[in-house]
């Protein structure tokens, strides 16, 4: 669900201060667009808003909800947004955070992969 190696990456490259800065962010940029497509869908928005998701996604690890957001950006530009599960997408979303802020604290204090990685 989450890559790892990916997250690790990031943070040698910039650093725990900026990567905490950059979690942050990431946490309250892609919460607000899945705020409003859990409360107020809007198709017509669907395939900009995935787009957004799917690159903060896979840029900060959360490979398996940018897969999903990609397959939904494709069917939307594909004018086929009714058949985007924007549910299946919000609970991808919600166990990726859950699963990254658990082991959030472990990777960076051991300035790598867990054992359990």
């Amino acid at each position: 669900m989450i890559d790892w190696d990916r997250v690790e990456e990031l943070r040698s490259e910039i650093g725990d201060e900026g990567f905490g800065e950059v979690v942050e962010l990431f946490l309250e940029e892609v919460e607000s667009v899945i705020t409003r497509l859990g409360s107020a869908p809007d198709p017509a928005r669907f395939e900009d808003d995935l787009h957004f998701l799917k690159g903060s996604a896979w840029n900060l690890g959360f490979a398996a909800f940018g897969a999903r957001c990609q397959e939904g950006e494709r069917k939307a530009a594909a004018g086929r947004a009714a058949e985007i599960d924007i549910a299946a997408i919000l609970a991808c979303y919600g166990a990726s955070r859950k699963q990254f802020m658990a082991r959030l604290q472990q990777v960076c204090s051991t300035g790598g992969r867990s054992a359990a990685a």
